[in-house]
């Protein structure tokens, strides 16, 4: 009972509910946003250690959902060597997730996720070519991202976007990506003890929530014009690295 007290039923809690279903509501609607909104928001209600590995398996649950149906619209070629080389680079990410103090760590986190929501909103997108090697530096870059700090996202979703796809194929490369790097990424912290009773109990509390919000992105993607969603994207990744960073 007292863990289930300190993993769900205090306030805290209420401030993740909050942040997942706004997180369920990217996820459904781009394809990306659940790791990258709510890493920084966990990280700071309970800490680093205590907060990535929340996220870590929310990330794989919901990509369990929306995978299927991604497979055949996704540009498999490009993600997948991606998606190879972000799990080869994901231990050595865990170590630093280990070792790093965790208020230096979370200011981190906040200050990539404002930069990335800056960027995001900016016109500037990088329009060179994608050959192989740069996929997999690109891959690495996120894997180490992924195992430190929950998130995956902002190198590939920036790279992802630089390309001349239409929405759809966008947003089924971001769900193909995040599926494949999902299992593999659980499986550091799960050995180092990270994964333990108040992360499973908070990450069952928390995925009906982000279920649902998944779902009724899903469902907006076909009615909400871009230009809406990246105004209520950028906004929500401002306030959250800002909460990382300055709380």
């Amino acid at each position: 009972m007292q863990i289930l007290a300190e993993a769900v039923l205090n306030a805290p809690f209420l401030i993740a509910v909050l942040a997942t279903g706004i997180a369920g509501l990217m996820r459904g609607y781009s394809g990306f946003g659940t790791a990258v909104l709510l890493a920084p928001v966990f990280s700071t209600l309970w800490g680093p250690k205590a907060g990535v590995p929340v996220v870590l398996l929310m990330e794989l649950l919901v990509s369990a959902q929306l995978l299927p149906r991604a497979i055949g619209e996704a540009d498999r070629r490009m993600v997948l060597p991606i998606g190879l080389a972000a799990v080869l680079a994901m231990p050595l990410g865990s170590l630093v997730l280990l070792a790093a103090d965790g208020t230096v760590l979370r200011r981190a986190i906040g200050a990539l996720v404002l930069g990335f929501g800056l960027v995001l909103l900016s016109p500037w997108r990088y329009h060179g070519a994608r050959p192989l090697g740069l996929n997999l530096v690109v891959g690495a870059v996120s894997g180490l991202l992924k195992g430190s700090t929950g998130m995956s996202g902002p190198p590939v979703i920036l790279y992802f976007l630089s390309g001349p796809e239409e929405a759809r194929r966008h947003r089924a490369n971001f769900i193909l990506f995040f599926g494949v790097i999902g299992v593999a990424s659980i499986v550091p912290p799960l050995l180092t003890g990270l994964i333990d009773a108040p992360a499973l109990l908070r990450s069952a509390a928390l995925l009906p929530v982000l279920l649902l919000c998944v779902r009724a992105g899903s469902r907006l993607f076909h009615h909400i014009p871009p230009a809406w969603y990246r105004r209520f994207a950028f906004g929500a990744l401002v306030a959250a690295g800002g909460i990382a960073l300055l709380g």
